[in-house]
């Protein structure tokens, strides 16, 4: 396995471990994707996932498995099927995840990346998604991530010239939320802030933002979650907190 999971307190870090390839995603960690972020979503304990790499975040797709296991239409799209998996199983985790992006950050990386939260990467970091330079059609899912990031015209020049973009650009476009010296350890600050607040605000807030992006309106769904937050223990102890003048220990 090339993917660790490991968990300290509140916060889990799923480390893509494949320094030998720039961490290139083979169709056995896209296929494990699923099962790690399950344990995540099951340990209560745990509050937010950071995803990292070594010394890069990655370098896509293994692209020695397309004369292989992509070496036909059957096989390409099995293998598409597992990349999509993967890329749901972040995007749909009712916790936060936070990318910290080191080095490359290409094609399936950027794909893992898109499916977080939040983005914070390094200065020198670099972007790109080249489906262009390989005759593949980027999926509906991960062109509709990549556009809800950095809009319809961004997106465009993004796939169309599938050139690599530095992280100043992304910060610019918005592919990323900050730039910093030490991605790993800022995100695992904003996770730990993360899981000190109401959780019950940060479910309500991610499947309210989802909603949105999805061009839904508000429904029972959400009105359910209104009345979850004022009835539930987070909203008790943080109105406790205000009016004690302390710290809430949601």
């Amino acid at each position: 396995m090339t993917l660790r999971l490991e968990i300290e307190d509140a916060v889990a870090t799923l480390t893509i471990d494949r320094p030998s390839k720039r961490n290139a995603m083979s169709f056995e960690m896209w296929s494990a994707i699923p099962g790690l972020l399950d344990k995540v979503a099951e340990d209560d304990a745990v509050r937010a996932l950071v995803i990292r790499g070594t010394d890069h975040f990655s370098a896509g797709a293994d692209i020695s498995e397309f004369a292989t296991l992509r070496s036909d239409a059957e096989g390409a799209e099995r293998y598409g099927a597992a990349v999509l998996a993967g890329e749901r199983a972040i995007a749909g985790l009712p916790k936060p995840t936070i990318a910290a992006i080191t080095g490359v950050c290409v094609g399936g990386g950027c794909e893992i990346a898109l499916a977080c939260d939040m983005r914070v990467a390094a200065p020198d970091a670099r972007f790109g998604i080249t489906p262009a330079k390989l005759g593949i059609v980027y999926n509906f899912t991960s062109t509709k991530q990549l556009v809800d990031v950095v809009g319809p015209a961004w997106a465009r020049q993004v796939l169309f010239t599938a050139d690599i973009i530095d992280a100043d650009t992304a910060l610019r476009i918005g592919l990323v939320n900050e730039l910093t010296e030490d991605p790993v350890a800022r995100a695992v600050e904003l996770a730990t802030t993360m899981a000190s607040r109401a959780q019950v605000s940060l479910r309500g807030a991610k499947t309210i933002i989802t909603k949105i992006t999805e061009g839904e309106h508000e429904d029972d769904e959400v009105r359910a979650l209104y009345t979850e937050s004022v009835q539930s223990p987070d909203y008790a102890e943080g109105v406790a907190a205000f009016l004690e003048k302390r710290t809430p220990r949601f």
